[in-house]
């Protein structure tokens, strides 16, 4: 068989395994591990296939390459392995500049001049401090996380930028800002020279509205589009913010087409933000867009025993697995709620214990018994003042709907644990101030009519029984 012929059939093959795999293990998965694989060729037995970084091939080898191997089988009974090789130069494309793995830079110099020194002192101010607790290494890896983990891992470690944008979302407090803060570390101590910018989505508006008092755009487009990463966290609180997302949606587009990376966090994924253009909702769902999902058991039971063993203290099994059992909230709570039992224990003297956890954690135990969401409140409200629950997002100001919005804003700030920006965002994307004024307003009404009083007190009884 001539050497063609055989280079077509292994093609063929590859292609009829490629795409069964499509279909067993998702698009998002097949674009991410799948669709990079570049098979070279088969000898004594051995399909030889390369991939772009090690890191790849490590997690290939670690969740595919069983598989691979036995779909190769069923077509060449001759296949007994499928063996992986590290090929960085395959994915090689020209850019403004690239770094390299000795940490030296190919392509033109420039010159370091005072403009430069400015603009990298400004860019500073701009970039949020990281926290040094939030590294790669300390982040505890379980199902609801480990394919935003391996995502936010190769992004950090890869010479090319991968996909564009990496966008994670998952629920308040389950580790969306600690994969962002590890990035933005481990490609700072990797490659110092990359100019890595993390920042808020409400800092980035800040910026914007700034820029545009100020009179000085061009300042503000050559701080953005001039980094090598950037990083947006919370990227919900522009919506329906129209000229900062236009902005947003020039600077993304820009980064990409020099080939810098950008990586994103939001509370939902891209497709369910409301309020954003959809120019923009297309531009994020164009990388890899991974969840983080309610964390389980095991992942709090482990999670806690991480926490436990940085702060060098012994926490009995019980009482970590009494925490993981109770806290299902976020892992923000969860360690939150073991950082107050370990300082009771060392400011009181007493041993850690069951008792004392209880008795220590009485509120946040009680809180995570009952968890009311603003869904709920704003679908009782509904209820009780026969209005729609479309109406609590609506821009009507009629007081028949106006009045039960401010209700249902109200109890969102006394039952959930929210801040008033996200419960204003959940209120149609209004402002913070709307909620603290409807806060306001009905205290007043409170005190001034007691039939409403007594219609806010059955409505938190119905929510909190």
């Amino acid at each position: 068989m001539t050497s063609d012929r055989v280079e077509r059939e292994i093609d063929a093959q590859w292609s009829e395994i490629s795409e069964q795999l499509r279909a067993e293990i998702g698009e998002a998965a097949f674009q991410s591990w799948i669709k990079p694989i570049s098979v070279r060729e088969q000898e004594a037995g051995s399909v030889k296939i390369t991939v772009p970084t090690r890191f790849m091939r490590d997690w290939i080898a670690a969740h595919y390459v069983d598989r691979l191997t036995e779909l190769w089988a069923v077509r060449d009974a001759s296949v007994a392995s499928v063996d992986i090789n590290v090929q960085p130069d395959r994915y090689a494309q020209p850019a403004p500049e690239k770094t390299l793995t000795d940490g030296s830079y190919s392509g033109p110099q420039r010159r370091v001049n005072d403009a430069d020194k400015e603009k990298t002192v400004r860019r500073d101010d701009i970039s949020a401090p990281l926290d040094a607790r939030f590294m790669f290494d300390k982040f505890v890896v379980g199902k609801p996380n480990e394919f935003a983990y391996a995502a936010a891992r190769r992004v950090a470690e890869a010479e090319i930028v991968p996909f564009n944008p990496l966008f994670l979302y998952g629920g308040v407090g389950l580790g969306k800002t600690h994969l962002m803060h590890a990035i933005a570390w481990h490609i700072r101590q990797l490659t110092p020279q990359r100019n890595v910018m993390y920042l808020s989505a409400e800092k980035f508006m800040y910026q914007f509205v700034r820029a545009l008092r100020e009179q000085n755009t061009v300042d503000f487009k050559s701080q953005f589009r001039s980094v090598d990463v950037l990083m947006i966290d919370d990227v919900q609180f522009i919506s329906g913010k129209e000229s900062t997302q236009e902005e947003f949606f020039h600077t993304f587009n820009a980064l990409v087409d020099q080939g810098r990376q950008i990586v994103i966090s939001a509370d939902k994924s891209p497709s369910d933000l409301e309020g954003m253009e959809e120019r923009l909702i297309s531009r994020l769902n164009c990388g890899l867009v991974a969840d983080i999902h309610a964390t389980t058991y095991e992942l709090r039971l482990g999670i806690l025993q991480s926490k436990a063993e940085q702060l060098g203290v012994d926490v009995p099994p019980k009482v970590l697995e009494f925490l993981a059992h109770k806290i299902t909230s976020n892992v923000r709570e969860l360690e939150g709620g073991l950082n107050r039992v370990v300082a009771h224990s060392q400011l009181i003297g007493r041993d850690i214990s069951l008792e004392a956890t209880q008795e220590v954690l009485h509120d946040l135990l009680r809180a995570n018994d009952r968890r009311v969401t603003i869904e709920e409140i704003q679908k009782r409200v509904s209820q009780h003042f026969n209005i729609r629950v479309s109406d609590m997002h609506s821009a009507r100001r009629a007081r028949s709907v106006a009045r039960p919005r401010q209700v249902a804003m109200y109890l969102a700030k006394q039952l959930t644990s929210r801040s008033l920006p996200e419960i204003g965002r959940k209120f149609g994307g209004r402002d913070h101030t709307t909620v603290m004024h409807a806060v306001k307003k009905v205290d007043e009404l409170r005190e001034r009519d007691s039939s409403f009083a007594e219609d806010v007190e059955l409505l938190r009884r119905m929510l909190e029984g």
